[in-house]
């Protein structure tokens, strides 16, 4: 983070880095739209808000890590990132080709600022913990891991065993994100694996569980706050999100988890995007 950010201009920021993904996508002609628009507001928080990072070096000593284990929703990082500098937005546009940096799922040696490869679902919350443990051992407690989970991952199991593992070790240097959108490939997830009630299983892991409306950039970064006040424990936000956020005929609809806008319908998209769902008169008018 490199300077202090407004409300309202945050707010501005999740909603570009929304046409971004929108644009990305329709040039690949394949992706995964509903999760990344959802999770927009959180990387907005978390990119122009709460980390300690330098774009111009991102392997940085001081850093905060962000690790991104649902990795289909990697156009998110990929946008917010251009826009905090780690790369021209120009290269967004090579978003699944053949060579690019940017992969369908991210790659952490091709794109400096990645700190985890991710496309099997179920481990990033593994990488997270030893991430936090590596600090802990090189005497950075001041440093943060992030770590961010989509709701239909949980249905691995590998996410349960590092569920019971974080609290052991009492990692208070680590802050795990569950998008918690109620869609997966298949349905929603009440009906392909129910998963609630989702606090009190993480409480019964013996984790602190903040939960809250994930499209709340505000609500987001209090609840940041708060993680970081929890001494003993690790800390999951269940964020509620929006799949689909922002785009009126994408929202709640599981079908766009997995696909991509064609041309009209990424027309259609960014129209909305640009005038708010109508609220204003956009300049492409």
């Amino acid at each position: 983070m490199l300077k202090k950010y407004s409300l309202i201009e945050l707010e501005q920021l999740a909603n570009s880095i929304r046409k971004d993904i929108i644009t990305m996508l329709e040039h690949a002609g394949s992706g995964h739209s509903a999760g990344p628009l959802g999770l927009a507001d959180i990387f907005t928080a978390l990119y122009f808000d709460i980390l300690r990072y330098d774009p111009k070096k991102p392997n940085w000593n001081e850093r905060d890590i962000v690790l991104l284990s649902n990795g289909h929703c990697i156009p998110v990082q990929y946008a917010t990132m251009a826009e905090a500098g780690f790369f021209d937005k120009k290269e967004l546009l090579t978003l699944r080709k053949f060579g690019s940096r940017l992969q369908g799922h991210p790659e952490r040696l091709r794109l400096p600022g990645l700190e985890n490869t991710s496309g099997p679902l179920g481990s990033g919350l593994s990488q997270a913990i030893g991430m936090a443990l590596g600090l802990r051992l090189n005497k950075m407690p001041h440093r943060y891991v992030y770590v961010v989970l989509g709701d239909g991952e949980l249905d691995e199991g590998n996410v349960w065993e590092a569920a019971m593992l974080a609290p052991k070790y009492k990692l208070n240097n680590l802050i795990a994100i569950i998008d918690r959108n109620n869609i997966q490939i298949d349905g929603p997830t009440e009906s392909v694996v129910p998963l609630e009630n989702l606090k009190d299983k993480w409480e019964a892991f013996g984790w602190h569980v903040i939960e809250i409306d994930g499209n709340n950039i505000e609500t987001f970064i209090d609840a940041n706050a708060m993680a970081k006040a929890i001494v003993e424990k690790p800390v999951m936000i269940i964020a509620h999100t929006i799949p689909g956020k922002g785009v009126d005929f994408m929202e709640y609809d599981f079908h766009w988890h997995g696909k991509a806008p064609n041309h009209d319908e990424a027309m259609k998209a960014l129209k909305e995007l640009r005038t708010l769902g109508g609220k204003i008169r956009s300049e492409h008018e």
